[in-house]
């Protein structure tokens, strides 16, 4: 995998969300030109995701970004940040000044990643996400009740278990369904699965199980004047605007982000031990005769 992955796809199952970057960054100010996410890894990520990167070879972080959505000024992506075989936080940026400045109004979650986003009206909001280990697992829901000011986490199921959110669609603010697809479970049954909502995704229940896929159809995209697309020239993300014919940039962010590294280990120098006098060696009793 290299910096130009450009798919994504894990938090805990309850609410606990473990995050890696306190406090939350600072706000991003637009100035036209490419914005680089902030972030730095610390030992505890290294260890809780089994990193190795050592001094002489660190592993290079990088952004990528799936999830789009538009409402009057208010701009939302999601995604993750990875190196080349591991993902590493989740992410989720707003603007809600039309791109001017970027902020994350979501704690990172370490290990997880977004893709989904969808708005049923200007306050309620929800983004679909997952643990994205060896295995898929551990689906969620992030929820807005206030424009996406603020968002709190609920998963899909009531226990750790394999699964990806395919799809989902909320057509009131307080029912909706989503559909699950559990082919890296190992089981070879059942495989699909079908929740319904009657509470703005706050508790799912399950309503349908099959060995083929429930939902058809290709998955949902950007609005249909924005896009999302990756600039290789650029190492950038630009997030673009129709504008008549054209695509105007409204913000656009660094594919790089930086990089994990271990600490080098700087041995303690040995004390400086003065070697024997061999030619006038001292007789027994001499230091005392003095």
């Amino acid at each position: 995998m290299t910096w130009h992955r450009f798919l994504v796809m894990l938090p805990a199952i309850a609410c606990v969300t473990l995050t890696g970057q306190s406090p939350a960054p600072a706000p991003l100010e637009n100035s036209g030109k490419p914005m680089r996410i902030p972030f730095s890894c610390s030992q505890e990520d290294l260890h809780s995701l089994g990193l190795t990167c050592p001094p002489d070879q660190p592993c290079p972080v990088y952004l990528e970004l799936i999830g789009l959505e538009a409402l009057g000024n208010s701009i939302f992506a999601a995604g993750n940040l990875h190196t080349d075989d591991t993902t590493l936080f989740s992410i989720l940026l707003a603007s809600y000044d039309g791109g001017r400045t970027w902020r994350e109004p979501h704690e990172r979650s370490r290990g997880a990643g977004l893709d989904l986003i969808q708005f049923i009206d200007v306050d309620t909001g929800w983004v679909s996400g997952q643990s994205l280990g060896a295995v898929l697992r551990d689906p969620f829901l992030l929820l807005t009740g206030d424009g996406g000011g603020t968002w709190r986490s609920r998963p899909v199921f009531a226990e750790s278990r394999a699964g990806v959110i395919d799809f989902f669609r909320f057509d009131s603010p307080t029912h909706g369904t989503l559909w699950i697809d559990r082919t890296q479970s190992g089981e070879t049954a059942n495989r699909y699965e079908a929740y319904e909502s009657m509470t703005g995704g706050e508790s799912w229940m399950l309503k349908q199980t099959a060995e083929t896929p429930l939902r058809t159809g290709p998955r949902p995209t950007a609005p249909a004047d924005w896009r999302l697309r990756a600039d290789p020239a650029a190492k950038a993300y630009r997030l673009e605007r129709r504008a008549g014919k054209a695509w105007e940039l409204v913000a656009s962010f660094l594919i790089g982000v930086g990089e994990c590294r271990e600490p080098e280990v700087t041995l303690p120098a040995e004390p400086d031990v003065p070697p024997p006098d061999e030619e006038h060696p001292q007789p027994p009793g001499a230091a005392q005769a003095r």
